[in-house]
């Protein structure tokens, strides 16, 4: 590690024969030489950012390099769905038969009596600390703005996204039902959002309004100039068909922002010409679609004392097939949708490989957790390795997927403008001080 150190204090070196995968490189010049797509390459790092980047040359020694005998290169990972105002709060408000209805009666309990400034200041930033250390670059999360909560969180996060902007690139979702847009209280929400550049949003879900529903959103969202994020179909009910009546009512508004869809589940049970007609809308109506396969292996079919059958993601391979952008995210992370989680986007990565089968061939499957969301959330010049970018990259010992996939990565070496940082994750303990906290405040859950 001492020569390490040393390598990293210049302001030029050399990162010598690395694996690439040849998808996260802008110049698709270079040819794979392992059946994985991986390029064996030659950084050049100089003053924080990709100088040059060659095929390995080992002829070719430097004063200042580092060997990663073969070692896999990612530049940063990008979150495109996370939930980071309800993360952590599992231990005071478990779900404890883990359905999806006990999750959200479980939430509303804990939001009415522990949500204040200093209790969802101090969960999210625990996730981004997380999120940090593990190497990830832009995170979007959507937040719960129902009501008067809308100024509670927004204000948290634009506190949040200022401090860490020198970190984590940060976007912000409102979360609400849709029927709240028909409401004056709904269109100062979107005022809102607008005034703070943030994303338009809410879940979807199958009722006789939910067309008007959907053509208010996309009238308010056009007339603010935001892009849209929707959760929706997150069930395995064949009947639930969100997913289309949102690609039909962009196609109808002719929307030109950037459309994303989270979860998508019920496309899964769904008959196989209803499937194929729904993704010809959605890439029709150019939308992404966000898969959250640790959430929803979760929650989806679950039933006390039965085994589930499903997975409870999307028809991802479909979706790719038809070059409909896919993206696979965090979601949530230790709250009562999800009991488990650290913020690790290779976690993500590694798990939806092993769900969804991305693996033999693996493609360019990693693109889902970088270079892909980075495009939907409007960030060039992240989520991908090119000369000029900022070197802000992570440094795994694996050589191949197999590798990669295999192991927690614990001793990545994560990049920023070329300089290691401290991937020493935060102690849980940290979030002891909210016990004090919320015992002024708490009522009977």
């Amino acid at each position: 590690m001492s020569i390490i150190s040393d390598i990293f204090l210049n302001d030029r070196y050399w990162l010598k024969n690395t694996h690439i995968p040849s998808c996260l490189l802008d110049n698709r010049d270079f040819i794979p030489d392992t059946r994985e797509g991986l390029c064996q390459i030659d950084l050049e790092i100089a003053q924080g950012k990709i100088s040059s980047i060659i095929l390995s040359d080992s002829t070719v020694i430097e004063d200042s390099f580092m060997d990663l005998q073969g070692g896999i290169i990612f530049p940063g990972f990008v979150d495109i769905h996370t939930h980071l105002d309800k993360s952590h709060i599992w231990e005071r408000s478990p779900n404890l038969d883990g359905t999806f209805d006990t999750a959200m009666i479980t939430l509303r309990k804990d939001t009415e009596a522990f949500w204040r400034p200093e209790d969802i200041y101090a969960r999210m930033e625990f996730g981004l600390k997380c999120s940090y250390a593990h190497g990830t670059t832009a995170i979007r999360t959507h937040l719960d703005s129902f009501g008067e909560q809308a100024d509670l969180v927004f204000k948290v996060f634009k506190e949040l996204q200022t401090q860490w902007q020198e970190k984590i690139i940060l976007q912000a979702v409102c979360l609400v039902s849709l029927d709240y847009f028909l409401t004056d209280e709904g269109v100062s929400l979107a005022d809102k959002v607008a005034d703070h550049g943030e994303v338009l949003g809410g879940f979807t879900y199958m009722n006789p309004h939910l067309d008007k529903q959907l053509h208010q959103v996309f009238r308010l969202a056009e007339e603010r100039n935001l892009c849209l994020d929707f959760h929706v179909d997150e069930n395995n009910d064949p009947n639930s068909i969100c997913l289309s009546k949102v690609a039909e009512t962009a196609i109808k508004h002719k929307f030109v922002k950037q459309i994303v869809c989270g979860h998508c589940c019920s496309l899964a049970v769904q008959p196989q010409e209803v499937v194929s007609q729904t993704i010809k809308l959605v890439k029709q109506a150019n939308i992404g679609i966000v898969s959250l396969p640790m959430c929803n292996l979760y929650l989806q079919d679950r039933a006390s004392n039965t085994t589930p059958y499903w997975r409870g993601i999307t028809k991802v391979h479909e979706f790719k097939k038809q070059e409909v952008p896919i993206t696979f995210a965090s979601d949530n992370c230790r709250d009562p949708f999800f009991g488990f989680g650290d913020h690790d986007v290779l976690e993500v990565f590694k798990e939806s490989v092993r769900i969804a089968h991305l693996d033999i061939p693996y493609s360019d499957w990693c693109s889902t957790v970088t270079k892909t969301p980075a495009t939907l959330m409007g960030l060039s010049n992240i989520g991908r390795i090119s000369v000029g970018l900022d070197a802000d990259l992570i440094l795994f010992t694996a050589r191949y997927f197999s590798e990669l996939l295999s192991r927690p990565q614990s001793d990545r070496i994560v990049l920023r403008r070329g300089k290691p940082i401290n991937t020493n994750l935060p102690k849980y303990a940290e979030l002891d001080n909210l016990t004090l906290i919320n015992q002024k405040y708490s009522k009977s859950i």
